[in-house]
């Protein structure tokens, strides 16, 4: 456990960072200070965007007498309660580590897993069930139902501690960008790696490295967009050059739980670095602002019906595309499903304190979709299934066309209709309104209408 705490102590405050290699940043946004030029307090990780770090950080000695944080003490407790479980099974076949899973697993949560490939997966209830712990619980399923733990001859307490520190890593206090949507994107990233034409052609590598970037792929997320960060000069956007800024953070995020957790330090060095680029590359590939850019070269590929899934690069390429898919599929989710989903997603869009009113305080130009009082749910939704998620699963549909994606396009389309509907009962009502707010009933000649909410003095 000294060898433990030693481990840990290499994490200081906002910074991760791989001390043999000085040159690589880690940044994770644990414990950061709000700009004070921007007439801020100090807040916790999470409670505001304009954040900076302290490098100082970088080249501190720990500080034994420091107090633990309340995150370190969970996290700590966590690790050794799965220890302890292990212990417990040593004598267990290892064609079975799933005993590694306390009891948050059993129960109507391990019912649940036995169809984590319908679409329908209810990952809310899911979550609930779990306490809270669906990321950890559904992966860690996955690794297991491929054989990736013994084919990659993966320590499970390790696997198990890194799980946990994704999940402890993305801010819970994000309504969207939290570890129940990466727990979505994953179950979703299933769903298609159980397509025919995938699950014939993927090697195993493939598979780990598809459900690790679909756990990953928003880790540490601000809840705040790209824009937002290089108009407030946030130092992420500095250190990535305004480019691909949060999905940079999210994988280079990855890329120090990794080595941290020593998941993968049994394999050769090159080996690592390998699955670390090709974690990357799959990661950037969610990146909103290329959308346009990946389509068309998918398109492409589908118009001239060349893509190889015997080749090692069309395959990577499909596996970008799938996680792409998995991550805007929400609305392509039966309603219940996909309405709970836009109102988290556009309750992150107007949230005050992190986006509109701060860009309207300080003169900033506010973002698209982020005005509460120019958007609704409604218009947001049926623009972004209109203009992103249509063209995108239309080509999905073209590669495989299956019954899962006949689904997915029926959902889209009865979601559009329904956020259609609602607008217009909103209008219908709005108009019923000023119609009524027209006609004035006069007593006598004398009698004058009050404004709406004024009170007679």
């Amino acid at each position: 456990m000294s060898a433990l705490r030693c481990r840990r102590n290499k994490r200081r405050g906002a910074i991760s960072y791989d001390s043999s290699d000085q040159t690589a940043l880690y940044i994770r946004m644990l414990d950061v200070r709000v700009r004070s030029r921007a007439g801020f307090e100090p807040e916790r990780r999470g409670s505001h965007p304009y954040l900076c770090v302290d490098f100082r950080i970088l080249h501190s000695k720990p500080d034994p007498t420091a107090s633990t944080s309340s995150r370190r003490v969970r996290r700590l407790l966590s690790f050794q309660r799965y220890l302890s479980s292990s212990r417990l099974f040593r004598g267990v076949p290892p064609r079975n580590p799933l005993h590694i899973l306390d009891d948050d697993y059993t129960g109507q949560a391990k019912c649940m897993l036995e169809k984590i490939g319908s679409w329908n997966f209810n990952i809310f209830l899911f979550d609930r069930l779990t306490n809270g712990n669906s990321l950890v619980t559904l992966t860690f399923h996955l690794f297991n139902h491929y054989g990736l733990i013994e084919l990659f001859r993966l320590d499970m307490v390790k696997l198990r501690r890194f799980l946990v520190m994704i999940q402890e890593d993305y801010h819970s206090r994000n309504p969207y960008h939290n570890a129940v949507h990466a727990a979505d994107v994953t179950q979703a990233m299933y769903c298609y790696l159980q397509e025919p034409k995938l699950s014939k052609s993927l090697t195993s590598c493939d598979i780990l490295l598809g459900l690790l970037a679909a756990a990953t792929h928003d880790l540490d997320h601000p809840g705040v967009n790209e824009p937002f960060l290089i108009k407030t000069n946030h130092y992420l956007a500095a250190l990535y050059k305004n480019t691909s800024v949060l999905e940079n953070h999210h994988w280079r995020s990855a890329v120090g739980l990794l080595r941290e957790s020593g998941l993968f330090s049994h394999l050769p060095a090159e080996d690592g670095l390998n699955m670390e680029r090709q974690l990357g590359s799959l990661i950037l590939a969610t990146d909103i602002s290329r959308q346009n850019e990946y389509l068309s070269k998918f398109r492409e590929h589908l118009d001239n019906e060349d893509l190889c899934l015997a080749n090692a690069c069309h395959r990577h390429f499909v596996l970008q595309m799938a996680l792409k898919c998995a991550d805007i599929c929400n609305p392509c989710r039966p309603w219940e499903l996909s309405k709970q989903w836009s109102e988290k997603v556009t309750e992150e869009f107007f949230h005050q304190v992190f986006k509109g009113d701060i860009e309207k305080r300080y003169k900033l130009e506010v973002s698209p979709l982020c005005d509460s009082q120019a958007n609704t749910i409604g218009n947001i939704q049926i623009g972004f299934m209109t203009y992103v998620v249509e063209p995108l699963f239309a080509e999905w549909a073209r590669f495989s066309d299956t019954r899962l994606s006949r689904t997915m396009l029926g959902h889209l389309g009865l979601n559009k209709a329904s956020w259609s509907g609602m607008l217009q009962e909103l209008a219908g009502g709005a108009d019923d309104g000023a119609q009524e707010g027209a006609e004035v009933p006069a007593e006598d000649g004398n009698s004058k209408a009050l404004p709406q909410g004024s009170k007679e003095s």
